[in-house]
């Protein structure tokens, strides 16, 4: 009967919020950009180490696809980054496992997921796209497919990440947070000079996960989506709910229709807040975007997210606008 009554409330809430929330009460917010001739790269938090990675490639003309990779692959390699590979938080059995995926201007795609003892996963992803017939390898295939591929063996637990592992396993209780750290999955999308749209997404994973457990950020569609024609689209935040609604897909689409970023964003946001007002109220969601017209936008559920643009020789961070006011 509680759980009946909480949920009545929390859906009658979000529809009185979401009801009242009026497009152009939104739309002033969301600060849209003009189209860019220029290339730009942007990514989810504050990985402005990342964009730069990736804009140094751009800036010399360079590949959308070789951008993404070289941006994802600084976090990757961060072991004070404790979401995203060297340095994760491992799962509740104290194992560091990644996930990754990468698409082309293409429409190629690779991706891992369950890997283990590998530095970069990304590249891994770019090679099973490469090489192989397939688009995503998995755990013990994943990582013997990178051993005979030239990677090396490692051992990603820190010694800070098993503290907090085993700090964890005191209480054992699991419960995601929003915005934890404020970073999380690094979600990175890029046009380049010759207007060629590339994404890239990787993770560790929510800390102390279940042993197996895969989010959104290898899969397709929800993690990252890139349609040359379009634009891209990756995100950040609870993987089950963007598995559910593979949001990145949905973002793409939205501009397919003709909507800029921005509003994509937003109109994908409360399409998903209308489907799970409880877990929305709850847990955060995410997205940046770029369209073919060079425009970006950046949206999330609640406050606290943060996106990095790197455009016109400027590299920033923002503070990004969100739903639940």
């Amino acid at each position: 009967m509680l759980n009946n009554r909480r949920s009545f409330l929390s859906k009658s809430f979000l529809a009185v919020t979401l009801g009242s929330l009026k497009w152009s009460d939104v739309l002033a917010n969301a600060a849209p950009n003009p189209p860019s001739k220029g290339p730009l790269v942007i990514a989810t938090w504050d990985n402005r180490k990342a964009t730069a990675a990736a804009w140094e490639v751009l800036k010399n003309g360079g590949r959308a696809l070789d951008a993404v990779e070289a941006g994802a692959r600084i976090p990757e390699a961060d072991p004070n980054d404790t979401s995203v590979g060297y340095g994760g938080f491992p799962d509740r059995d104290g194992k560091v496992t990644l996930d990754a995926c990468i698409m082309d201007e293409f429409g190629n795609a690779g991706s891992v997921c369950f890997l283990q003892h590998i530095m970069h996963p990304i590249s891994v992803a770019r090679l099973v796209m490469e090489k192989t017939p397939h688009v995503m390898l998995c755990g013990e295939g994943a990582l013997d497919f990178a051993l005979k591929n030239g990677f090396k063996k490692e051992n990603l637990l820190t010694p800070v990440a098993e503290k907090a592992w085993k700090d964890w396993l005191i209480t054992s209780e699991y419960k995601p947070k929003v915005n934890w750290e404020r970073h999380d999955t690094i979600g990175i999308v890029a046009i380049d000079q010759q207007s060629r749209i590339s994404g890239a997404c990787t993770t560790s994973g929510m800390a102390f996960k279940m042993h197996g457990r895969i989010g959104d950020s290898p899969v397709l569609g929800a993690g990252m989506f890139s349609d040359n024609e379009v634009g891209a689209a990756a995100c950040t935040g609870l993987g089950e709910m963007l598995l559910r609604t593979l949001g990145s897909f949905l973002v793409v689409e939205e501009m397919r229709r003709g909507k800029s970023p921005q509003k994509a964003i937003i109109t994908v946001l409360k399409r998903i807040a209308a489907k799970y007002p409880e877990q929305s109220r709850d847990n955060q969601i995410g997205f940046v975007a770029v369209d073919k017209k060079g425009r970006y936008g950046a949206y999330a559920l609640q406050a606290g997210y943060q996106y990095a643009v790197y455009q016109n020789g400027e590299n920033k961070v923002f503070d990004s606008d969100y739903l639940f006011k």
